[in-house]
């Protein structure tokens, strides 16, 4: 399960930036991009079977080639307190055959058709995908909805699939990155389900096959489905693939009913010591408005030139300027009904009280002070192009569209998102920094060596700020 929101990032801003800043090559203005374009939706059809499932079909692209994905709003955020680790088990299991295919002959179906099969779970959803060959595309169809409906959960391949489990989990929790993002979450969401980065070992080990299967049949049924096919296909064909492979799917269950958190914007400095760490890894933010908010766009805008690209301002002044880290990096980080920005950063030791104070500088600034137009236009080509390019794919298209029907943005939301962004004024950045980027409302997480960063922390303990 994919519970971490930037570490990657860090990873790619590390191993992108780290050469030129050694060389100690002088920064170079990047030439004037030309003006922002319109992202043009396909073309594309939705409607529900009478069971509840809902069918989105995009023709798309010259290329034959055809993704398939099936999403159930479902998640570790329906497995319940005393079963941590079910939905990403239950991903894995899927992959291992179905009521007529053993895995073995799974994989050979994928392979025939130029695919593998490719399951993953989030907080609040599963997702299983194919992209094959057109020609393939209704066998395709047919294959993951046996993949859906009709698993095979085998009992002698979970002992094997808990162990990769508890191994990644043991990898992930000595990362000081998830150390912080699971500190950070705890203290945002308390005993909600978003509060887990990482499920509990112990949670783990107990797991039955009998666990995996009441997950499966209190949380996969045709109104939690969703199938989208995008790409080139036979559309007939497609359409009947479906009707006849998911229309039968009669699983009892309704509707999901969301459990929609309450964060609490709370003031504290949360500290885990890591004796002999050479860095610190901080993270700073607080909940703001979620992603069907009309300020979300407004948010995204302004995170981006405060913190949330290599040209943001946190990024020149504690990267650039500074020295004091290489990965710096804000986001708006959502979930349904549920949104909050945080800017992290590993920074050396001996600088981690200077690198909360110039990020709070920064947002004390943008709060005071507009932006200069020029620079906010930066800011909006970079979000625009970048919005084009994460739609310029089959399955890139199929995950948009995905995340506007699972947060509910709306029907508009991809045609209008640049226009929105381009929208965005000078004086609409300084009201978004000031109304939600509080820093006396603002988590602060620091792992490191507390022997070294004690004396540095007391300016940004509890009330102050």
């Amino acid at each position: 399960m994919k519970r971490t929101i930037f570490r990657s990032g860090w990873l790619v801003a590390a191993l992108c930036l780290s050469a030129a800043v050694h060389s100690g090559a002088q920064k170079q203005a990047p030439p004037e991009g030309g003006p922002a374009k319109a992202f043009t939706v396909p073309a594309h059809e939705t409607y529900t079977l009478p069971n509840g499932l809902k069918v989105t079909l995009v023709p798309y692209g010259m290329l034959p080639k055809v993704t398939v994905d099936i999403m159930i709003v479902a998640g570790s955020a329906d497995e319940g307190k005393n079963h941590q680790g079910v939905a990403d088990l239950t991903a894995n299991l899927l992959k291992e055959g179905t009521e007529k295919l053993t895995a073995s002959q799974l994989a050979d179906e994928t392979a025939r058709m130029g695919s593998t099969l490719d399951v993953s779970s989030s907080y609040d959803r599963t997702n299983a995908q194919l992209d094959v060959l057109s020609d393939f595309g209704p066998e395709a169809v047919r294959l993951l909805a046996d993949v859906v409906v009709h698993p095979r959960l085998p009992e002698s391949e979970l002992e094997r699939l808990k162990n990769d489990k508890l191994r990644q989990i043991a990898l992930d929790s000595a990362q000081p990155q998830t150390i912080a993002l699971m500190r950070f979450r705890k203290v945002l969401y308390g005993d909600h389900p978003y509060s887990v980065v990482e499920p509990a070992e112990a949670d783990v080990k107990k797991i039955a096959i009998q666990d995996v299967k009441a997950y499966v049949s209190s949380n996969f049924n045709p109104r939690r489905a969703h199938i989208y096919v995008a790409g080139k296909f036979d559309l007939a064909a497609v359409k009947n693939a479906i009707a006849d492979s998911l229309g039968p799917w009669n699983s009892s269950g309704p509707a999901r009913a969301a459990d929609v958190p309450k964060p609490n914007p709370q003031r504290v400095l949360d500290v885990t010591d890591r004796p002999g760490a050479p860095q610190s890894t901080i993270m700073i933010g607080l909940p703001v408005a979620s992603a069907d908010s009309p300020d979300a766009i407004p948010l995204a805008v302004t995170n981006a030139l405060l913190g949330g690209s290599f040209n943001s301002r946190i990024t020149a002044n504690i990267r650039e300027q500074k020295g004091y880290t290489y990965s710096p990096f804000g986001v708006v980080s959502s979930r349904y009904r549920d949104s909050y920005w945080v800017e992290g950063a590993d920074v050396t030791t001996k600088y981690t009280g200077d690198s909360l104070k110039e990020i709070v500088a920064e947002i004390n600034r943008l709060a005071a002070e507009p932006p200069a137009p020029a620079e906010l236009k930066g800011t909006q080509n970079y979000l625009s192009g970048l919005f084009v390019l994460r739609n310029s794919s089959r399955g890139a298209l199929v995950a948009q569209l995905q995340n506007v029907d699972a947060l509910g943005l709306g029907d508009d939301y991809l045609k209008t998102y640049v226009a929105r962004v381009n929208a965005v004024s000078p004086g609409d950045v300084q009201k978004m920094t000031a109304e939600y980027l509080k820093p006396h409302s603002m988590t602060i997480v620091v792992v490191g060596d507390k022997a070294k960063i004690s004396e540095q922390l007391p300016p940004f303990e509890t009330g102050k700020l």
